[in-house]
């Protein structure tokens, strides 16, 4: 079953149960994925939906951090709840070793020699940890590989 597929029956159920709070979510994610197909005239895959859902996890992050500062925790409640429903879509995330593994492997398959040759190791790495790691974080671990 495709992601899509099982959001859009995770609304069903989300009616069904009454659930007001992971509906509304669910339906932020369902309008967000639609706005994008009708922007880019074509059919999402499941790819495609995990950045829509990054996307969206990115705004609430940084919506919780502003409403924090601005002292604000009725909606930094609500946004870290929108956070949780949004992050049951994401793929398993890999620990560390893990993407130390993929991003050795990539600077290997391109044959990096150093910092000049991120862009080329990063073009790999983005498809192969898209969703499953933090690329802010996969960044650094490249740039601490490639100085060595």
């Amino acid at each position: 079953m495709s992601l899509k597929t099982q959001i859009s029956d995770d609304m069903k159920s989300a009616m069904r149960a009454k659930d007001s709070a992971r509906l509304g979510t669910i339906r932020l994610l369902l309008a967000a994925i639609k706005q994008w197909e009708v922007d880019e005239r074509i059919e999402l895959d499941d790819v495609a939906v995990v950045a829509v859902i990054e996307k969206m996890l990115k705004q609430r992050r940084d919506s919780i951090s502003q409403y924090q500062g601005a002292a604000r925790q009725d909606l930094v409640e609500v946004e870290q709840a929108e956070v949780s429903v949004l992050q049951t879509y994401m793929p398993q995330q890999l620990d560390e070793s893990e993407i130390a593994g993929v991003v050795a492997e990539c600077v290997a398959a391109v044959a990096a020699a150093g910092p000049q040759d991120m862009g080329k190791v990063m073009a790999v790495l983005k498809p192969k940890l898209a969703g499953r790691a933090d690329m802010g974080k996969v960044s650094v671990l490249l740039k601490a590989h490639l100085a060595k």
